[in-house]
């Protein structure tokens, strides 16, 4: 094989693997919006047992719907929120459960045995081995917290811990948003310089912020603190609201009040916004005609339709269809600002290429 033949080959290679990750990005976008619906009609605590392989298959007869209705009413949520469901009312909040939970073991299936294929035919690069590795781990780690995050709500409480639903939801994101790191460094990239030396950085920065911000959202979606104080830019009638450091110690405030902690929301939510507005303003002034200042504006465009739905998810009252919109967008967004940062740094090299007899 000659080296024009092999570089062929490892550019197809690439093309294959950077399909088969979109593919898996698409899965775990879909899985974080099947899961913010079951978080919004309270259903995640509808299945009470964690049964990886049996739990594939639904109830299929009357007797075992009967028998999954009668350990939802042994939990605290049935009988404190739900008491005299009907098996229908069940049923639904059970079938936003367990197509969670299938989609999370098909999205493990589409990443592990595609991974293997490709491993054992040779068309995985050495230096993506040990990353793509560690992404495995990491989505059989997402499913013990997934468990984790539910056994939180069946025996003391009606509903999940909000910082067990923060954990689970920006792990989600983290593997999400690591994905597309290494999907965008299989692909081409502009020769650009970037506009200064200290721009990748700052790009990097901004993606740090936004996994941070979707952090802050999950405790918010914990608590229900998008459910009050539905008015903006004031809240509770003020700028700065009182009573936001009422409970003891200080930093509980930021995790379990609910006024406080859509207050952190709100705030941080600016300070990204006002980061992602500098970034671009930067990257235009020092080099206006480059790929990297183009995307800044696009960032900078994502991020300003994102706080804008966020706002009238708020001002709504966290209706379904907004809330769902509002926490898509902020994959979008991430997805857009992990490659905006992954393209400073250019494509992965290629591997070292032998030359052979044809």
């Amino acid at each position: 094989m000659s080296v024009a033949e092999s570089s062929d080959s490892v550019a197809r290679n690439r093309v294959a693997v950077r399909i088969w990750l979109g593919i898996v990005t698409l899965a775990i976008f879909a899985l974080v919006i099947v899961g913010g619906a079951t978080r919004l009609t309270d259903s995640g605590l509808s299945i009470t047992q964690w049964e990886p392989i049996h739990g594939v298959i639904p109830p299929l007869s009357e007797a075992e719907w009967q028998e999954e209705l009668e350990l939802y009413r042994q939990i605290p949520e049935y009988q404190q929120i739900n008491k005299g469901m009907s098996l229908d009312e069940f049923k639904f909040i059970y079938w936003w459960e367990w197509a969670h939970r299938l989609l999370a073991r098909g999205v493990g299936v589409l990443f592990a045995v595609p991974l293997l294929v490709f491993w054992v035919s040779g068309r995985i690069e050495q230096r993506l081995k040990l990353p793509l590795l560690g992404l495995l781990a990491l989505g059989g780690l997402q499913g013990f917290i997934g468990w984790w995050m539910v056994t939180s709500g069946l025996v003391d409480r009606v509903d999940v811990s909000q910082y067990r639903l923060a954990t689970h939801l920006t792990l989600a994101c983290v593997i999400f948003a690591a994905i597309i790191w290494v999907s965008r460094g299989l692909a081409p990239h502009s020769s650009d310089r970037p506009p200064s030396e200290g721009s990748g950085g700052f790009a990097g920065l901004i993606a740090l912020m936004i996994v941070v911000q979707i952090y802050l959202g999950g405790l918010v979606a914990g608590l229900d603190a998008g459910l009050a104080y539905n008015t903006w830019p004031l809240m509770d009638g003020a700028y700065v609201p009182s009573n936001l450091l009422v409970m003891e110690p200080v930093w509980v405030n930021f995790f379990e009040n609910a006024k406080t902690v859509q207050f952190t929301h709100r705030v941080f939510a600016y300070l990204l916004w006002l980061a992602t507005l500098f970034h671009m303003i930067r990257c235009m002034v020092l080099a206006p005609e480059t790929t990297h200042a183009r995307r800044s504006v696009v960032l900078f465009v994502l991020m300003t339709l994102q706080a804008a739905i966020g706002i009238t998810t708020l001002l709504e009252q966290v209706p379904v269809t907004w809330a769902l919109i509002h926490q898509g967008m902020a994959l979008v967004v991430l997805a857009f600002a992990v490659a905006h940062w992954r393209a400073f740094a250019g494509t992965y090299p290629r591997p070292a290429l032998s030359l052979q007899a044809a």
